[in-house]
């Protein structure tokens, strides 16, 4: 425990005293837990801080909207009095971007009941998201990978030629319709049994270009594949640059930093050559004429710089359009561009079989590709 004489110590008390005036019932016993719970944590940090207290001096889900309000006055207020007793650090605002974006519980009597209001640092959250991943300090960059650990991603469905039950449909349930009867002692059954198609999700197939030009990229875009690998039932990821590595395997591990330390010992060619026909060859030929990516949907990561033979990435796009359900290209070049027209002769020969391009630039751009996936049907 703190000395009385830490500034720490006072900062922390004071802080419950703002909450017992806000009316939580906040006593000495949660205030030496939140004690307990900062021993071990950084006292400069403002999600530290936040999520300490919430999870410490907060036990009802009404007082979360009232905890907020008074967390933000006390230590990021314009006259906040923590500001005073306490230096925070820089990098812990990009973390509280990231952290504590999230929706008040409980609104106002002035707001809008249609209007959800965003928590604090939403506005900052959202500009930090457009923003792009070379023009990042690495604090927001920490930021940018805490906000992309909770994303989702959810593969469009296809209808399988399996059945199943259903309250209603065109086709019906023979089956179930004499077993009824027999039951019946073979009376007509009082009401009617169909069954429907049964729905699964599509493969999603990642194939990430860890080239030299993809530098300042690439260690995002595998960040954004362990999301996806954990995030979605069929999920499959490929790295190449000068040639083709299957790290699916390697990126199967919950923690982000120890996945992608695996795929890196397994990617051989990082921040090499690019030569993206012959790797989506090799693709084509070992797995997609497996089934891998039969009826899935690719997407590919890359600037589209390719120093291989035009004819061999023409052929193998081809081949690949016709074995997946859609293919997405994820160029960092677009950018912000919505009239973005392909300059470089990979993207150029590709693009004939391309069905949606976007950028991957920045964090926002990955969130469209995760909105526009299960729209793809």
């Amino acid at each position: 425990m703190p000395e009385p004489s830490d500034p720490f110590t006072s900062v922390l008390v004071g802080f419950a005293a703002e909450l017992r005036a806000a009316g939580l019932t906040a006593g000495t016993g949660d205030v030496l837990t939140y004690f307990a719970a900062m021993t071990p944590l950084d006292p400069t940090d403002l999600v530290d801080l936040y999520w300490a207290g919430r999870a410490t001096l907060v036990s009802r889900h009404e007082d979360q909207g009232v905890y907020d309000q008074v967390f933000r006055s006390y230590f990021l207020g314009a006259d906040a009095p923590a500001k005073s007793q306490l230096v925070l650090r820089a990098q812990s605002v990009a973390e509280a971007e990231a952290e504590l974006v999230m929706p008040a519980t409980e609104p106002g009597p002035e707001e809008d009941q249609d209007q959800p209001h965003l928590g604090w640092m939403a506005s900052g959250a959202d500009a930090l998201k457009h923003r792009s991943f070379t023009a990042c300090t690495p604090a927001e960059l920490a930021a940018l990978h805490r906000i992309m650990t909770r994303m989702r991603l959810t593969p469009p469905r296809r209808r399988t030629r399996r059945t199943r039950p259903a309250a209603a449909g065109s086709e019906p349930d023979m089956r179930a319709t004499i077993r009824e009867s027999m039951r019946m002692h073979g009376e007509p059954p009082g009401r009617l049994f169909f069954r429907q198609r049964k729905t699964k999700l599509r493969p999603l197939i990642l194939i990430l270009d860890v080239s030299g030009s993809m530098a300042d990229y690439s260690r995002h875009l595998l960040q954004f594949a362990h999301t996806a690998r954990h995030s979605a039932a069929r999920v499959e990821v490929f790295c190449f640059g000068t040639r083709l590595s299957r790290i699916t395997k390697e990126l199967a591990h919950q923690r982000v930093d120890v996945a992608l330390e695996e795929a890196a010992r397994t990617v051989v060619d990082w921040d090499g050559g690019t030569r993206i026909g012959a790797s989506l060859d090799k693709f084509v030929r070992k797995w997609g004429r497996g089934g891998l990516c039969r009826g899935g949907v690719v997407v590919i990561c890359s600037d589209g710089l390719d120093r291989g033979d035009p004819e061999v990435l023409a052929n193998a796009m081809e081949r690949l359009a016709r074995l997946c359900h859609r293919i997405v290209w994820l160029n960092p070049h677009k950018g912000d561009d919505r009239d973005f027209r392909p300059s470089t002769l990979g993207m150029m020969v590709a693009a004939p079989h391309i069905d949606l391009l976007l950028s991957g630039h920045d964090l926002a751009s990955l969130e469209e590709l995760a909105g526009l996936l299960p729209a793809l049907n």
